[in-house]
């Protein structure tokens, strides 16, 4: 029932199992993504929650775009069940996590020692070619320094010869103090990967519980009391010291009515916290989902003629570079908000800011290659049936088989289909208790026949799905994904212009 992957002291070069956390109608994008960046094998999903085994060091674990949190897996097994038995029972059943299997433990606490130290050893390697570059680059210059000098003793030989000591101590001064640094970075380096070894010393280590409970067993039992439970179990069996400020290591646990997940966070820092955008607006993870479903190539003129903050602009841009970025608004506040963001990103020449309405956009026809966009909603903006202006006035840019992606609320979508009822695509079935084939799908020797089943159900649903909709004008319905904002639903819609619109 339990799931666990590689030998005891196996590295992440035997392929280690992972899963990322992602916001509800993103798990189809976070499985293409790992497959295509990280070569990953063993792909499946739960609802909000990706798994998959992949050789990659932490660089390229860093680089997904699609995911919110990643952590390596420990455990993953069938829900506990809570009926009638005694609160002491099902604790007793939750110290199973540990007691049962303490070899899935051990292994991954080796595999996160081998991520942390491979990580420390390139990272040394990494700067001390700097230091060398540094080094010849200081070298070059006192050999510049001492041409001058032979240069200028033909002029004035007693002042040369005051210049050549003066510049002899500079060279001793400056070897002396290149030599230092070296030397002090070098500790560095062996620290950082004492460090690391000592941080998994199985007798010193210092560890916290970070719980999540839902479902059934939600409403019975805190958070709180789960990772007591957890903590003491691990403390009694393992020896470990609780540390609930600073740890070494934190072991987060998801309890609900589906499945148990035990792992360790590989990053504290969100993934989809980006370091490059100074004032977030749209969801960096929703933003990157919408460019990478459009399709973007070298040479490629993209426009997104409501930008915003620029947020998509941005993570189009800092994955796929030689493209020429257009982004528009109306807005004096918004645009000034995507330049903040622009120069933070050091993407200040890569896009270009127009003030202009969607609706006026001074563009030719036919000339834009692909358009992607957040079509703004919600109370401060009432865009009613402006929405089929704002879509006629993007069918006239783009050129014919150029490409469309929109975020568009669910009235806005309703308002370009014929359906007079909410249309619901193939992938909005993401609750923890209804989402089909999940239960089989925990099971390692089940998962392949359960996944192929939900995968076919899938594809079906989305065929069925996009028969329903009805062309608007030359633009043809590609795909469709239901994604959660956090308090609101959306949709992620792609168009490809089947013909010249005539306008």
């Amino acid at each position: 029932m339990s799931e666990a992957r590689g030998e005891p002291g196996s590295g992440p070069e035997a392929g280690a199992r992972f899963f990322c956390t992602a916001g509800r109608g993103l798990e189809p994008f976070l499985m293409r993504e790992v497959r295509a960046r990280l070569a990953a094998t063993q792909v499946e999903y739960i609802s909000g929650k990706v798994f998959f085994t992949t050789c990659s060091d932490l660089n390229m674990l860093k680089k997904l775009k699609s995911a919110e949190r990643l952590f390596l897996l420990i455990k993953k097994q069938f829900p506990l069940i809570i009926s009638s038995v005694s609160k002491g029972k099902i604790f007793n059943e939750m110290q199973r996590l540990i007691n049962e299997d303490p070899g899935s433990w051990l292994n991954a606490i080796s595999i996160w020692k081998n991520l942390l130290e491979l990580d420390a050893k390139k990272e040394k390697l990494s700067q001390r070619d700097d230091n060398q570059l540094k080094r010849k680059v200081g070298e070059n210059e006192i050999i510049a320094k001492k041409l001058k000098i032979e240069q200028m003793q033909k002029i004035e030989e007693n002042r040369d010869c005051q210049l050549e000591k003066q510049i002899k101590e500079e060279t001793l001064e400056q070897r002396d103090f290149t030599t230092k640094s070296e030397n002090f970075q070098e500790e560095e380096f062996q620290n950082d990967i004492e460090k690391a070894i000592d941080t998994h010393n199985q007798n010193d280590l210092t560890f916290r519980v970070s719980c999540r409970c839902s479902g059934t067993i939600g409403k019975a039992f805190t958070a709180q009391e789960v990772g007591k439970v957890i903590g003491i179990a691990i403390m009694k069996h393992f020896g470990w010291k609780a540390d609930l400020r600073n740890p070494q290591l934190e072991i987060f646990i998801h309890l609900n009515d589906v499945y148990s997940v035990v792992g360790i966070p590989v990053f504290r820092v969100s993934l989809a916290s980006r370091a490059y955008i100074k004032t977030a607006g749209l969801r960096s993870t929703i933003a990157w989902a919408m460019a990478s479903l459009a399709d973007i190539k070298a040479g490629a003129f993209v426009l997104d003629p409501m930008c915003g903050l620029g947020t998509i602009l941005l993570e189009a841009a800092k994955e796929w570079p030689d493209v020429y970025y257009v982004g528009a608004d109306v807005s004096d506040s918004q645009l000034l908000g995507t330049w903040d963001n622009l120069k933070a990103a050091g993407l200040e020449d890569k896009i270009e800011l127009l003030k202009v309405s969607v609706i006026e956009l001074p563009l030719p026809s036919e000339s834009v290659d692909i358009i992607i966009s957040d079509i703004p909603f919600g109370k401060k903006f009432k865009l009613g049936k402006d929405i089929k202006s704002i879509l006629q006035e993007m069918e006239r840019v783009l050129h014919v088989g150029g490409t469309i992606v929109l975020l568009l609320s669910e009235d806005h979508h309703r308002r370009l289909t014929d359906c007079k009822e909410s249309s619901i695509p193939f992938n909005s079935k993401d609750s923890d208790t209804d989402e089909p084939g999940i239960k089989k799908c925990l099971n390692p020797e089940e998962k392949t026949d359960a996944f192929k089943t939900v995968s076919t159900s899938f594809e079906a649903s989305k065929h069925k799905f996009l028969d329903r909709m009805s062309p608007f004008g030359s633009l043809v319905p590609v795909e469709c994904y239901k994604v959660s904002l956090g308090k609101t639903d959306a949709f992620i819609c792609k168009y490809k212009k089947s013909h010249s619109s005539g306008l």
